[in-house]
């Protein structure tokens, strides 16, 4: 892809809109940056995109703006409905990604995984097991640093580890895995998709370049995800906890085994009281991670081993401390209802839970069997807590804090001994935070403070 003296529009300065945009200019290309945010909102970056010769344009997009351009790179935080992006599309503009961006230009091969949830955890374990086995290894994508600042460091002989979501998947033309994962499909972001289907279709376009050669991993027990496997060339393995499956990694008694096709002898790779992580929803995080780490290479008594000595990502049920008896978790990574669900399973009684935060037209009454079951009360913070409790009235006690320094102080009064305090909030984070990891740190260092 040639790039020298290319008219190129990033739109949207997030994280991987910038490294799009240097990148772009560093290979000669002749850059501009739209973003809706106000100069001031950026005046952190603007200066050093100034010096790198990148024109900024702030406050708004311009549709002459984006007409005088010979490529556009979209970042994943804006929507392709937004009316100037719809607008040259509809002239027949090449409009790609970063991911797609970065795809053109990675050296060597691609693990890449997705998900409702799950998605950091299994990329995080996916890339410290083939590290540990010795293979060159990146990791990246929707998991903190841009696909396209692994390119660099990229070479023949590397893999690279991403994790991809759903705003990725959606401006992908060439990107090309060789390992998928799928780890499930559940309802969310319906607020930027418009529909499930929609959703759900965009988590499919992971494996709609991959061919024969290539490999796709499937949860066998999550129906969205099945759906997958009619839309695939690649040869299909699958995880499960319930039950033996043809190829892939399953639950044998108390173990996790890897069949490597149908009629061949299970490998043993690990006991399942080994993962040291909590919640059944770890155990399918660790098969989908030993299914694609032992297809690209590594050996079972390596993968026990990773998995052995793998701590909870930060932000993921992440355990904060215990104080006067009661323990406080950090899960701000549950940005949909599944993933709080998820969350408060990994806990038997004596929960008192922290929802809300900017919501993304979810269902929250789906809640209400496991509150009744486990939860003594529920904290609401955000913009979402009216709708929050609405949706949840009378199932259990409701408080609304309205902030999560409040929602801590009101719990922390009404928690005893043995009890848990958890932060599994179900929405997005942007109307009180920058992102999940600034609510997730928030708690923490409340919790952190108390006496």
């Amino acid at each position: 892809m040639e790039l020298k003296n290319k008219r190129v529009l990033v739109v949207g300065l997030g994280k991987s809109g910038i490294s799009a945009a240097m990148f772009l200019r560093k290979r000669g290309a002749r850059v501009t940056v739209s973003d809706a945010r106000s100069a001031v909102a950026l005046a952190k970056e603007i200066p050093s995109l100034l010096d790198a010769g990148i024109m900024v344009e702030s406050g708004g997009h311009g549709l002459l703006t984006f007409r005088r351009q010979d490529l556009i790179v979209v970042s994943p935080g804006v929507p392709m409905d937004t009316p100037e992006v719809k607008q040259v599309i509809g002239y027949g503009m090449p409009v790609i990604g970063e991911l797609e961006l970065a795809s053109r230009f990675l050296k060597g091969r691609v693990v890449a995984i997705t998900g409702s949830n799950g998605k950091t955890t299994t990329t995080t374990l996916v890339g410290k097991i083939l590290k540990e086995t010795g293979l060159p290894t990146l990791v990246g994508g929707n998991i903190g640093l841009p696909v396209i600042d692994l390119v660099p460091e990229s070479t023949d002989d590397s893999v690279s580890v991403l994790e991809v979501s759903s705003f990725q998947l959606e401006t992908i033309e060439h990107f090309h895995p060789w390992i998928s994962v799928v780890l499930n499909i559940t309802p969310d972001h319906l607020d930027r998709h418009g529909s499930f289907d929609n959703y759900a279709a965009m988590k499919a376009r992971i494996t709609e370049n991959q061919t024969a050669e290539d490999f796709l991993v499937l949860n066998a027990e999550d129906k969205p995800t099945q759906m997958v496997a009619a839309k695939t060339r690649a040869q299909i393995f699958w995880f499960s906890t319930r039950r033996p499956i043809k190829q892939g990694a399953f639950v044998h008694g108390e173990s996790i085994v890897f069949l490597p096709r149908e009629g061949a002898k299970t490998e043993p790779i690990m006991p399942v009281e080994e993962i040291p992580l909590k919640g059944a929803h770890n155990v399918e995080n660790v098969l989908a991670a030993a299914c694609a780490a032992r297809l690209a290479g590594a050996a079972a008594e390596k993968i026990r081993a990773s998995v052995r000595s793998f701590k909870a990502v930060e932000h993921r049920l992440e355990f904060v401390r215990t104080v006067q008896g009661v323990e406080y978790f950090n899960d701000s990574k549950a940005t949909n209802v599944d993933a709080a669900m998820k969350a408060v399973s990994s806990f038997p009684s004596g929960i008192h839970l922290i929802l809300g935060g900017k919501d993304k037209d979810s269902d929250y009454t789906v809640l209400s069997p496991l509150l009744r079951e486990r939860v003594k009360a529920v904290y609401t913070i955000g913009s979402a807590a009216e709708k929050i409790e609405r949706e949840l009235h009378g199932v259990v006690k409701m408080v609304g804090a309205g902030t999560i320094d409040v929602a801590v102080r009101e719990a922390r009064s009404a928690a005893v001994p043995g009890d848990v305090v958890l932060l599994a909030p179900a929405c997005s984070s942007f109307d009180q935070f920058e992102n999940y990891e600034h609510r997730g740190r928030t708690f923490r260092q409340i919790v952190n403070e108390l006496s």
